[in-house]
């Protein structure tokens, strides 16, 4: 009985550790629930990717504020047009396959249905090549001016050089009108509510929100049509455009590896001021508003590039190196009239398209220094102007000698200088006769201002910042946040930039460098590149030397970057680890070729050799 009794204590131990583990089995599957011994969930079906048509608009909603309001297929050889396209000129033919996708991103700015300053929120416009060509690239453009336009017009294409580098690149490519679907880069009335106050809502989405949302949507949309992310994402601009890659460098750097940015319009309100309405206040205040012949103006800057231009002994067309340009009109005789005499001498009556005064002389001289509180202007010889750091009385920079000053100083006046002031002024009637508000149009008022007034509207706008959207971006000069995101920037201006000073650049970049601890730290991620001869984003922006004594300025005989050159510098840098050193432009039939050197080297002759030829420089 005893052996018995044994068995049986010994199974009933064997069963209760059976259960036990068997209870704990079913409690560590149905989490805490007890006994519960239901079936686990279906795992959640895996998301399919979204076709082009119409059912896009539902299912694509990455937040509550996006809506997608058209989308369309192009097949390649499609004219890129929408039911609103007008019919001539004829729209281009899409280079690929592509889906246009337009959203819109909210909550935008209410108001009177006809004030430009209400709108329904940020357009974007997304250009999707099909998934067997997509280079699983982003590319995505910056705008110009005050931008505007119809990225979010379900009747009309927003940016067909976007669709056609979808086509041609294989790239995503996106744009935005930045939150205002304004007439384009010279509106500005989308940034006064119909009372004439500053519409912050709009000035915010212009200047900061709407690039962000560009490349959050821009991706998430990626995302969602080939269900995978982009490899590479690149953010490409100038103007507006390299404005807005500096406030994404500054505040969002991660979205993007790589950055080309061309003549980034920082520092907005101090350079627009002083480069741009500055020469106009000018010639009212010292030619009584009548400004100088374009024909006279003609003659002081064909002087400036035949003074300055001087490579080897030979004239190169164009000036290689403004800072080291002096040259003074009211010195030249060879340009001032008969009977008058340099600065401050007596002023002719003869003046003609031959020839100017020394008043007129003068005149020059004022614009390519830039704005003081009181109109003067140092001897050129001590001080032209042209420095890394704004130096003697200048408020800020003017255009470099040699370049062409028919958009500063000739007529109408450049809208967005005058634009700026009523800004500045908060004040819509000092704005010129694109200005237009509720409470007031544009009267020209600004021809009334004094240069001590320019000089409270140039600090009045530096004040007003938090309140226009930091339009100006230039306050941050910190990129530490890029540098430790292991982004890639391309900085790039015009020596010869007809509207905004190449100094502006030169300013910022050397501030990062203060912030970096040298050159060689900043060099790692964020190279600056200066473009002698070259306009404002784009063309030739020198003036022509005199007849016969320099070359004519040409697209043949100043090279400028090709299309996507400075794109696939950046892109193997990114990709590849390349770090750029030197750059070889080419003319557009090959004849010229010009060195581009990283800043602070500059391009320098070595003595022999053609002075037209990148061969024959180094940079040092």
């Amino acid at each position: 009985m005893r052996t018995n009794d044994l068995s049986i204590d010994a199974r009933r131990a064997r069963l209760i550790a059976l259960f036990a583990v068997a209870a704990a089995a079913a409690i560590s599957t149905s989490g805490c629930g007890g006994g519960d011994d239901s079936p686990a969930p279906a795992p959640a079906p895996a998301p399919t990717a979204l076709t082009c048509d119409d059912s896009m608009k539902t299912a694509f909603k990455p937040d509550a504020n996006t809506t997608v309001v058209a989308v369309k297929a192009f097949k390649k050889g499609d004219p890129l047009a929408l039911s609103g396209t007008p019919a001539t000129p004829a729209p281009a033919a899409a280079a690929n396959d592509l889906c246009m996708v337009k959203l819109n991103v909210g909550p935008g700015n209410p108001g009177p249905a006809s004030a430009p300053s209400t709108s329904p929120g940020i357009g974007i416009e997304v250009w999707l090549p099909t998934p067997a060509n997509w280079n699983q690239r982003i590319h995505n453009l910056g705008g110009g001016g005050w931008q505007g336009g119809t990225y979010g017009n379900p009747t009309l294409i927003g940016s067909a050089s976007a669709a056609a580098l979808a086509g041609t690149e294989g790239s995503v490519v996106a744009g935005t009108d930045t939150g205002h679907p304004g007439a384009g880069a010279l509106d500005p009335n989308f940034g006064f509510n119909p009372d004439g106050t500053f519409n912050s809502t709009l000035l915010t989405d212009f200047n900061e929100r709407s690039v962000l949302e560009l490349a959050v949507k821009t991706k998430a949309l990626t995302q969602a049509y080939y269900q995978q992310p982009q490899k590479f994402a690149y953010f490409e601009g100038c103007s507006t455009g390299g404005r807005q890659g500096y406030y994404m460098l500054q505040n969002h750097p991660e979205h993007y590896n790589g950055y080309i940015l061309g003549a980034p319009s920082f520092s907005w309100f101090k350079f627009v001021t002083s480069a741009d309405l500055y020469p106009q206040v000018v010639i009212q205040r010292e030619l009584g508003g009548v400004p100088l012949t374009a024909a006279q103006r003609n003659l002081v800057n064909g002087q400036a590039v035949s003074t300055c231009d001087v490579v080897g002994g030979q004239h190169l067309g164009f000036v290689l190196d403004p800072e080291q340009c002096k040259y003074d009109p009211t010195r030249d005789a060879t340009v001032l009239c008969a009977g008058t005499t340099g600065a401050g001498g007596v002023v002719g009556t003869n003046s003609t398209a031959a020839c100017v005064t020394p008043v007129q002389a003068q005149t020059m001289n004022k614009l390519w220094y830039g704005a003081t509180a009181d109109g003067s202007v140092p001897d050129p010889a001590v001080n032209n102007g042209y420095s890394p750091t704004v130096s003697g009385a200048q408020l800020w920079y003017g255009l470099s000698r040699g370049t062409n000053t028919s958009a500063i100083a000739g007529t109408p006046p450049f809208s967005i200088a005058t634009d700026t002031v009523a800004f500045e002024l908060q004040d819509t009637r000092y704005g010129g006769p694109n200005l237009l508000n509720a409470s007031g149009n544009g009267a020209d008022l600004w021809k009334m201002l004094t240069y001590g007034q320019v000089a409270n509207a140039f600090y009045q706008g530096i004040a007003l910042q938090p309140f226009v959207g930091n339009i100006d971006t230039d306050a941050k000069a910190n990129l530490a946040a890029a540098r430790a995101a292991k982004v890639r920037v391309l900085t790039w201006h015009g020596l010869s930039d007809t509207l905004i000073p190449p100094q502006n650049s030169i300013n910022y970049y050397t501030r990062v460098v203060a912030n970096d601890g040298g050159f060689a730290a900043t060099q790692t991620y964020d190279r600056l590149f200066m473009i002698a001869g070259m306009a404002h984003c784009a063309g030739v922006g020198t003036a022509q030397g005199t007849a016969g004594v320099s070359p004519a300025a040409t697209a043949n005989s100043v090279p400028l970057p090709a299309a996507g050159q400075l794109f696939n510098v950046v892109k193997d840098w990114v990709e590849n680890g390349t770090t750029p050193g030197s750059i070889t432009l080419q003319s557009a039939d090959a004849s010229a070729s010009q060195l581009l050197c990283p800043y602070p080297q500059k391009p320098t002759y070595g003595g022999s050799g053609a002075i037209t030829a990148a061969s024959s420089y180094s940079c040092k």
